[in-house]
């Protein structure tokens, strides 16, 4: 990888933004002046991505957020290119409830939606902590889910509406813990989204799902952290 490190740019890492909402985040995030770091499982699906981009300021990293080995071999790559980490994104999630339903998911679907969708972001805000705190500001945004509201919880999308509920909780305790660190936390639901997961039939382009992101990561204001969001609104949790 070989990023531009200059103390003036500001840089943002994307978990899964090679596909989706991630990848229309990536797309914003590089029209608002960031170089933009596109993490995805493998490397040849990340230079896919930045080859449909077009841009010489976004750059690829291999990252799968459920393998804390991939996490650590991440972050000792980009220790070597950036002096600092502005955005962390944690866009990376799956959705694995075809078929199944409260009384019928078994353990092991539970702990992949649990692994990936939130002790993911979880780990991944852990190692690039350090990244982090050399950032005048910086900021953790965790893509979450209306599924993950109290009032949106559903017994026919089990492991994922408990693991974003899981992810709404723990960015509520990220933003106390970082608090005296001055790295703010935010957790935003894109919207039912035209996308693998979302489906064709989905009310929302990618660009309008990405939209509250890019928002949170250039102008939302710091005491907002803590706090959910859609189409720039804050919501109840």
């Amino acid at each position: 990888m070989n990023v531009n490190s200059n103390q003036q740019n500001k840089y943002a890492l994307v978990t899964g933004g090679n596909k989706g909402i991630g990848f229309a985040i990536c797309q914003g995030l590089l029209k608002a002046g960031f170089e933009v770091i596109l993490a995805a499982r493998s490397l040849d699906k990340a230079k896919a991505a930045i080859n449909e981009l077009q841009s010489s300021q976004v750059h690829p990293l291999v990252l799968d957020v459920a393998d804390d080995n991939s996490i650590h071999q991440a972050v000792d790559a980009l220790r070597q290119e950036l002096g600092q980490l502005d955005v962390l994104i944690n866009n990376a999630g799956i959705y694995p409830d075809e078929g199944v339903n409260i009384l019928t998911i078994d353990r092991n679907l539970l702990g992949q939606a649990m692994q990936t969708n939130t002790f993911g972001a979880i780990q991944t805000a852990q190692a690039f902590l350090p990244l982090l705190e050399k950032a005048a500001v910086a900021r953790i945004i965790n893509v979450s889910s209306g599924y993950g509201a109290l009032d949106g919880l559903s017994a026919d999308v089990p492991s994922y509406c408990l693991s974003k509920l899981a992810l709404n909780g723990a960015t509520i305790m990220l933003a106390k813990a970082l608090q005296p660190k001055g790295i703010v936390v935010y957790a935003m639901c894109p919207g039912w989204v035209r996308t693998d997961m979302g489906g064709a039939s989905a009310t929302r382009s990618p660009e309008q799902g990405a939209d509250t992101a890019i928002w949170l990561a250039t102008v939302a204001s710091p005491d907002l952290s803590g706090n959910f969001f859609r189409d720039r609104q804050e919501i109840s949790y």
